[in-house]
């Protein structure tokens, strides 16, 4: 049976965000692991967590489901600290080895130390922009992709030996015209693509 650890990265703030669209995509993955015979375990950051028990997740995952709301550009702050605290305390035992590299062979490179290998990772993220600002040379990211954009994060995952899955992402989320169900529909299709 494949495995799979998804954790909501999401910090609340009052009246501001609250966590329901994050919720949503939560309650969505759920359901759709659980309806093709995945095992599932969940992480909801800013309920606290336990590091031990964190990375005997991350030991016992085949995937890792991370979704988060863009903060300011970034993760939230608390999602940071977790990535920190869990890919620190997994260091030689879970997460990664060394750096990748060695004194004695120098084909070995950077990020080539982590001890995830063979597991693979997909980010699934809720944005106040727009889409068109991605891939766009006159946009706010510059020409940047989604994934570039995201690209502290996705090297994060790649440095402790996990393989990324196509990504998906939602926009405008204070717009107040979001088509959840349609949206919704959108990230179930990209999780069968990824995990079927």
């Amino acid at each position: 049976m494949k495995k799979i650890l998804i954790i909501n990265a999401h910090q609340k703030y009052e009246s501001f965000a609250e966590g329901n669209l994050t919720q949503s995509y939560i309650d969505k993955a759920n359901n759709f692991f659980t309806k093709n015979g995945f095992e599932v375990k969940n992480t909801a950051i800013d309920k606290g967590y336990d590091v031990k028990e964190e990375l005997e997740k991350f030991a016992w995952a085949d995937y890792v489901l991370f979704q988060y709301p863009v903060y300011w550009m970034s993760l939230p702050w608390i999602s940071k600290k977790y990535i920190d605290e869990i890919c620190s305390g997994g260091a030689g035992t879970v997460t990664y080895e060394s750096d990748g590299r060695s004194r004695t062979d120098a084909s070995k490179k950077y990020g080539s130390g982590g001890l995830l290998k063979g597991k693979k990772y997909m980010l699934s993220i809720t944005y106040n922009c727009p889409e068109s600002e991605f891939d766009n040379k006159d946009g706010f990211f510059e020409g940047l992709s989604l994934d570039q954009a995201n690209f502290a994060v996705h090297k994060t995952f790649q440095f402790c030996g996990l393989e990324q899955l196509k990504t998906y992402s939602v926009h405008d989320v204070y717009k107040g015209d979001l088509n959840l169900e349609k949206e919704l529909e959108k990230f179930e299709d990209i999780l069968k693509d990824n995990f079927l």
